[in-house]
């Protein structure tokens, strides 16, 4: 039985590809060994955070993500609506973080 969807579940599902995009950079640099940068190094955002930090991270933007998508209203992957609000944030979260953090990694050419 479809249920109607809310404007606040909109906005959950914004934030759930925001924090699903999130998820990625730190767990692929976490489980690869590597360094980088989390809201809890010195500076926040800026300084590197080792490894295990970015796995932790990275799980906690799961599990977050997955709060936000699989639990407030029902998400529905035939939903065009829903996907393209999930997606958009992805998207422009993954942009946003290309230009922050390609100035560390030599990204911003």
């Amino acid at each position: 039985m479809p249920t109607e969807t809310r404007w606040y579940h909109l906005i959950a599902y914004f934030f759930g590809g925001v924090f699903l995009a999130n998820t990625i950079p730190h767990l692929v640099n976490g489980m690869s060994g590597s360094p980088f940068q989390s809201p809890f190094a010195t500076p926040p955002g800026q300084g590197l955070s080792s490894s295990t930090v970015n796995v932790l991270w990275g799980m906690f933007n799961l599990v977050v993500a997955y709060i936000l998508v699989a639990r407030v209203g029902r998400f529905e992957l035939r939903q065009t609506r829903h996907v393209v609000v999930l997606a958009l944030a992805a998207f422009l979260t993954a942009l946003l973080s290309a230009q922050t953090f390609g100035r560390f990694h030599g990204g911003n050419l």
